[in-house]
């Protein structure tokens, strides 16, 4: 049960954010704004989301990819972060779980998630 109150409050903070349906075993760029100085800038992170967790403000998200010299990179992203400018979803991968940590041990092509077919 959750208190009525902090529905509205989380409903009013949700208002206005374009959040698209993804879940694990997704690709998505998310595009953050940075602010170096007096300066914002928009960086992108793209990657295969491996988790979604939690509920209303405090739902976070993980994406998982790839960087230089095969160096996995993780960031966690809360979904109501107003950091985050928006989020692309480019493939929908078909997986069987709902958390996908297996993919921090694996390498390579075995690291490759399955395109769901769209019908």
């Amino acid at each position: 049960m959750r208190n009525k109150y902090i529905e509205a409050f989380e409903a009013k903070q949700a208002e206005g954010k374009n959040i698209p349906d993804f879940r694990a075993g997704d690709t998505v760029r998310v595009a953050v704004s940075i602010k170096e100085g007096d300066k914002t800038r928009i960086q992108n992170f793209e990657g295969i989301c491996i988790v979604r967790r939690g509920q209303g403000t405090g739902e976070t998200f993980i994406v998982r990819k790839m960087g230089a010299n095969n160096i996995g990179v993780e960031r966690i992203f809360p979904i109501l972060s107003d950091s985050i400018d928006s989020i692309t979803v480019l493939r929908r991968g078909r997986v069987r779980r709902s958390k996908l940590f297996y993919l921090r041990e694996l390498k390579g092509k075995a690291a490759r998630i399955k395109e769901l077919k769209r019908k």
